[in-house]
Formats: structure tokens, sequence, C-alpha cells
């Protein structure tokens, strides 16, 4: 029995409140020159020190902000490629651990997957609630990017 712990709402993922940890999807190269990683880079910088953690596919990086995370989910391993439902589920199952081992319950994101990499977001919400949904009491808002 899963149940639904994604809620979508719009508006600026980087106006979250400050104790939501924030998660996107990048390629094992950290290149980001894209989409909705461009402003993680910008805002959060600090790409030596996830170079340094080496996350391979199916993994995740992650940086400290103050009191919340910023997960950098590695969905592929290249910039110029696409991810797959799979190595999505694999990235996200590896952000839950980290999660539970540091009390991490509330996660802000933006449509992962579903921009440049052309996932579709029904099936991506979907696995987000079987991997959050079954314990944990976790608390996950989507920032529908809506321009003004």
């Amino acid at each position: 029995m899963s149940s639904e712990c994604v809620s979508e709402t719009e508006g600026d993922l980087f106006a979250a409140p400050k104790d939501h940890s924030l998660a996107h999807c990048v390629a094992a190269d950290l290149k980001m020159g894209g989409g909705i990683a461009v402003k993680f880079k910008q805002v959060f910088k600090q790409v030596e020190e996830l170079k340094t953690q080496k996350a391979g596919v199916g993994g995740v990086a992650v940086l400290k902000d103050d009191q919340r995370f910023i997960y950098y989910l590695v969905t592929k391993k290249a910039s110029y490629d696409k991810p797959t439902y799979d190595d999505l589920t694999k990235s996200l199952t590896a952000m839950k651990q980290h999660m539970i081992e540091n009390n991490a319950k509330k996660l802000a994101i933006p449509r992962i997957g579903c921009g440049i990499d052309g996932l579709e977001w029904p099936k991506v919400k979907s696995i987000l609630n079987d991997v959050f949904g079954t314990e944990g009491n976790f608390k996950i808002v989507v920032y529908n990017f809506v321009p003004k």
C-alpha cells in the first residue's frame, strides 16, 4: 500500500522553504549546462566538491546547505545522454537512503527528468510515490515552474 507523498505546486523551486532539501538530475560528468541544472550550479556552486564524490549513474552526490541538503541525482553518464526510468529509480533510492540517515523528511524538486531529459511526468511521479511512499513519512513538493 503506497501512499501519495508527492504534492505539486506552482512557483520557483529556489523559493522553497529552507527546511526543504532540493534535488535535481545531472549527468555523471556534472557539466550542468542546460535546464534547471544551470541555476543549481549558479546558486550552490561547489562543482569540484561534487566531483570528488565520484557518484556514478544510479547514485547521488550531495552538498550541505545550512540545515538542508542539495541532491544531485546522477541519472545518466554524459550530458548528452538520456536517462532511463531504471537509473532514475536507483538515484532516488540512493537519495532516500541518505535522507533517512540524516533525518531529512522534506524535499522540493522540479519535475525531475522531465525537461530536457524527456521522461514522462506521470511515470516519474509514480516512481517517486513508489520509492518514498512506503515508509519514512516523506513530504515531496514538486515545483512546476510557470513563466510569468
